[in-house]
């Protein structure tokens, strides 16, 4: 007698032991089960690599979507990736590299911005303003972006064609590069600039302030850029890029993702692994 399963049921009980369930019955485990990338941690701090693989895997069972994490704190020497090098559009989060991109060249020419670059900038970051964003990335050009690219080591980024900024292709990897430059003193970026972009992430509007300071611990100060997009093919783009420090760390998180059914079901799934790193990284203490 032949068993007929329908696939969700055979999922459910691959879960459970479905052989055991059904006698002669083998439900092979989807295909992506078996490839699908593993969180991987590393940390000078005795037993926290392992509790941050642990939490962060555990935040992201059962979520849809492909997700893409990036962890990296100075004080303990911990580092967490997932799917560092997959590309994702960028939706907002380019708007960060753009502003890093003006004050680079800014800084080469030995120049101040002007009142409308500060104006543009304060839009374009606090307010993800994309008129502004648009008319700094014209200004800017391609030759400028991929210049300041290529001194950040961002590699794996592609900007944008024809002006899309929002199709810029970014990885987990490049994002954690350019948060380090954003918040250590480097041969890019100036120490007045470094403290610039901190600033207007740290006053981005309250509404746009979900994602990767989900779940931070008080005392501590939170630095933000968020970028949502729904396009025909993977759904929902829902990234959060965050630095953080205080209370014994000095940490910078991404949590890039796609193939998400709504936005909100995006910002849960960032949300559910910020609150995992910022959980651990409070437990383990300074």
């Amino acid at each position: 007698m032949t068993h007929r399963i329908s696939r969700r049921t055979a999922v459910l009980a691959a879960g459970v032991g479905a052989a055991a369930l059904v006698p002669g019955l083998v439900v092979a485990a989807p295909a992506a089960a078996a490839t699908a990338p593993a969180v991987s941690c590393t940390s000078a701090r005795a037993g926290l690599a392992g509790k941050l693989q642990k939490d962060i895997t555990a935040a992201l069972a059962g979520r849809k979507g492909t997700v893409a994490v990036g962890l990296y704190d100075r004080t303990s020497t911990t580092t967490c990736t997932l799917r560092a090098s997959t590309a994702y559009d960028s939706a907002s989060v380019v708007k960060v590299t753009v502003l890093a991109t003006l004050l680079w060249d800014a800084k080469k020419h030995n120049r101040y911005l002007t009142d409308r670059e500060a104006t543009l900038t304060k839009a374009m970051i606090t307010k993800s303003d994309n008129d502004a964003t648009s008319k700094l990335w014209k200004q800017l050009g391609l030759t400028k972006i991929k210049g300041f690219l290529a001194a950040a080591k961002m590699t794996q980024t592609k900007p944008g064609a024809n002006g899309h900024w929002g199709l810029t292709q970014i990885t987990v990897a490049d994002e954690q590069k350019l948060l380090k430059l954003v918040t250590a003193k480097n041969a890019v970026l100036s120490d007045n600039s470094r403290a610039y972009v901190r600033k207007l992430m740290g006053q981005v509007v309250p509404a746009q302030r979900w994602g990767t300071p989900y779940g931070a611990p008080s005392g501590v100060s939170v630095h933000v850029k968020n970028g949502w997009l729904q396009r025909s093919t993977h759904g929902w783009r829902v990234h959060s890029v965050g630095t953080f420090d205080g209370r014994g760390h000095d940490y910078m998180i991404t949590v890039l993702t796609h193939g998400n059914s709504t936005m909100n079901y995006g910002i849960s799934t960032v949300q559910g692994v910020a609150k995992a790193i910022h959980k651990d990284l409070a437990a383990a203490g300074s």
